[in-house]
């Protein structure tokens, strides 16, 4: 990241602290400066360097206009031209939509008619070099080499502010284009308004992986409009508005004497009236200050103490990315367009939208209940709107449009876990029959499910993942309707979470494709064998990353395997078995590998902390140790795969302090390895958990002894409650591991 000078944070510091978060930073360093947005740029990040904050309708970005899966978020590092600067991405997803309403900046006038098949022959495209780009939370800075305009971005929580400067006496000019797209995504309808001279307004219909997406926008200029030309489907319209399949413009700017131009842009998914209300005041450098000081708030609610500076980096990288997603999508008034284009109102609470469900269960939501804990509530509302549309809960929602992308129902898990971790401001037992009705209707395979126990593989692709993955929905269920007295409900799901039982194979040890006789086996068998997302009983992986996935009752689970030792020998295998994948179509996805683990894609990122439950919690502590040394770094390909809407980095985040929710919706964490001196956690309620590991080096990562507020402490795992409750955690580290430490994972509650 390049060197810039560091804002200090006068304001805060020379005010009274009134709030507990005012008080953490005006202890602490300034975090924003311990950030490197560029990590998970490269590589298979997929990650954006542009600004938004935390959690925020808008992300506005640079696109280099490629369309391959490694450019999903518009943007990779290994690139050196941009396309402009649109306002919707997706962080570190494997999805290649969104990139809505392209603004590009240029000095002269280009031909927009042509209907370019790639961005070679776009005529307002430019070079950079990362010499001269900028990212830090609050700000992005590029200078654009061809024609020689700096450009600097920064966000409100629903509105963009651009600034250009263009080189002395250079024509200012910027071209809008609602017909850009990459990847999945492709213009369906769009209209452009010349409305007055210094505001534009319009819209953009899109198909994609969102079939129904519609942004609405307002864009207020700091000059006046002395020309136009508008272009609609590679023809002149006339006029100072206009519509079809692809619009564009090209606005021309008179008053040349003031280099910068200034634009603020603001959307919405109603209207453009709607946009209009969104539309926030405020001038470049004051947003881009206190754009700098909510994320600085934001990064403060966990502190870290260490004397490796790249550690830092990592950490407050991921708490980074990890308040990405799920961005705002309701509307200043509330409103927003649900996937059958009914206009509903979000009241008492905020709706969110991109909801990576299938990753984020594990551990990104599990770490807003303490980053965010005011947001999750909102979150939970936002899924039980989504429930309303088709009486069933969202899989993997983007626009409020239900993709289906991924397997099980992972919103449930969600909410159990915000139950069981505090989380107020739902109704819960409307929450409880979204979950019910979801797991007892027959679409994505429950049909089967419900008829054998488990899917057979030659009725269903992908047939083990999804019944595991149902199993421990099921599970879930049963803990919901067990907290609230339903008793025949609770026998009734916590029977059926143990699917995973019929697909478990004693002589190989795998989970495997079972017939729909009950007996026979999906053969020849190759637990190695990787088949992308086709005629496979695997998601994105094969048997050997996908067989462990029993979360809710991993000891019944060790019993399959005939006890511990057997169980702990396969799990070790596991790490140290060859790296070969075999398959003519292996999937992309899985990488980061050590051995036949995949840290890259999210079924392997529980599996190291199997080993607490065989009373080997040794074993959890290397191979913790080992993930966090190996498969993260300070550089753009700092992240082995996809960071998926903050999974990557909240597996980071909750394994470099120590702990891991393992079982997401059981509201306990397991111990792992912590990597810092010390981690201090601020709570809602000012109260801290601190999390000290004393000796702690890179060869000292095996715990020797632990106390919790100075009583001895001899157990693998701990509670969110108790995690609540305030004080320290505190271990004596060493370079060789203490086998009779943490052989309980019972909670003491």
């Amino acid at each position: 990241m390049k060197n810039i000078a560091l804002l200090v944070l006068t304001a805060i510091l020379i005010s009274s602290c009134k709030s507990n978060s005012d008080k953490i930073i005006s202890n602490n360093e300034n975090l924003i400066t311990k950030v490197n947005p560029f990590i998970g740029t490269g590589g298979h990040g997929h990650t954006y360097p542009g600004v938004t904050i935390p959690f925020g309708m808008l992300q506005v970005s640079p696109d280099n206009g490629v369309s391959k899966w490694d450019w999903c978020s518009g943007y990779h590092y290994s690139d050196s031209i941009v396309a402009g600067f649109s306002h919707l991405h997706l962080s570190g997803t494997g999805i290649g939509d969104l990139a809505d309403i392209l603004f590009m900046p240029i000095n002269k006038k280009v031909n927009i008619s042509l209907q370019p098949a790639s961005r070679d022959l776009l005529s307002y495209k430019s070079t950079y070099s990362h010499s001269n780009e900028t990212s830090m939370p609050g700000y992005y800075q590029v200078f654009l080499e061809t024609p020689k305009i700096n450009v600097e971005l920064t966000s409100s929580k629903r509105t963009a502010f651009h600034k250009y400067t263009f080189a002395k006496n250079d024509m200012q000019s910027v071209v809008v284009d609602l017909g850009f797209a990459i990847n999945w995504d492709k213009a369906t309808q769009s209209g452009i308004t010349i409305e007055n001279e210094t505001t534009i307004s319009g819209y953009r219909y899109s198909t994609g992986w969102a079939k129904n997406q519609k942004v609405f926008f307002v864009a207020k200029f700091s000059k006046p409009i002395s020309g136009q030309e508008l272009i609609v489907d590679g023809k002149i319209s006339k006029g100072t508005t206009t519509s079809g399949e692809k619009v564009t413009t090209q606005l021309f700017f008179k008053d040349n004497k003031n280099n910068e131009l200034y634009v603020k842009v603001a959307l919405s998914s109603v209207s453009v009236a709607n946009a209009k209300d969104n539309l926030e005041e405020g001038d470049f450098e004051n947003v881009k200050s206190e754009t700098k000081t909510i994320w600085n708030n934001a990064l403060s609610k966990i502190e870290v103490e260490t004397p490796i500076d790249s550690l830092k980096t990592m950490f407050y990288t991921a708490i980074y990315h990890a308040q990405l997603a799920p961005v705002t999508y309701s509307d200043k008034n509330g409103e927003f367009r649900r996937e059958d284009d009914q206009i509903i109102t979000a009241k008492n609470y905020t709706a969110y939208s991109t909801l990576s469900l299938w990753d984020t269960f594990r551990a990104e939501n599990p770490l807003l209940t303490l980053l965010a804990p005011d947001k999750v509530s909102d979150i939970v509302n936002s899924m039980l709107a989504y429930y309303e549309t088709k009486k069933i809960l969202p899989v993997w929602t983007l626009f409020a449009n239900e993709t289906n992308t991924m397997t099980g129902y992972h919103s449930i898990p969600v909410i159990v876990n915000a139950y069981k971790n505090g989380i107020k401001g739902f109704d819960v037992e409307k929450a409880y029959q979204a979950m019910k009705t979801t797991m007892m209707q027959d679409d994505r395979g429950l049909n089967l499910y419900k008829k054998y126990g488990y899917i057979p593989y030659e009725l269903l692709d992908e047939s083990v993942t999804i019944t595991l993955e149902y199993a421990y929905d099921d599970w879930c269920v049963a803990q919901m309707a067990k907290a609230l007295g339903k008793e025949d409900d609770y026998a009734f799901f916590l029977k059926r979470s143990q699917a995973y039982r019929y697909l478990f194979d004693p002589k190989t040890g795998f989970m495997r494709g079972k017939s729909k006789d009950g007996k026979s086996w999906d053969e020849p068998f190759d637990p190695k064998h990787s088949n992308h997302r086709e005629h496979t009983d695997y998601t994105e992986g094969n048997a050997w990353q996908h067989s462990w996935f029993v979360p809710q009752d991993v000891d019944g689970f060790i019993a399959l395997h005939s006890g511990d030792a057997i169980f702990a020998k396969r799990l070790e295998q596991l790490f140290t078995e060859s790296s070969e994948i075999t398959g003519n179509n292996v999937s992309a996805d899985i990488s980061g590998l050590i051995g036949q683990y995949a840290h890259g894609n999210e079924p392997s990122h529980h599996i190291a902390y199997m080993f607490n439950h065989a009373h080997q919690p040794w074993r959890t502590q290397y191979w913790v140790r080992h993930i966090l040394d190996t498969q993260y770094n300070t550089t753009p390909n700092g992240l082995s795969g996809n960071e998926d809407c903050g999974q990557m980095s909240a597996w980071y985040v909750f394994s470099s302090m120590g702990l891991y929710p393992m079982n997401p919706a059981s509201g306990d964490y397991e111990i792992g390895s912590p990597i810092f001196d010390k981690s201090t956690i601020h709570l809602q309620d000012g109260k801290t958990f601190s999390i000290e590991a004393e000796n702690v080096s890179d060869k000292n990562f095996y715990i020797q002894s632990a106390t919790l507020n100075g009583v001895v402490f001899n157990q693998s795992s701990i509670s969110h409650k108790q995690l609540l409750q305030g004080g320290i955690l505190h271990f004596v580290m060493g370079s060789e591991p203490n086998k009779s430490w943490g052989l309980t994972n019972k909670i003491a509650n």
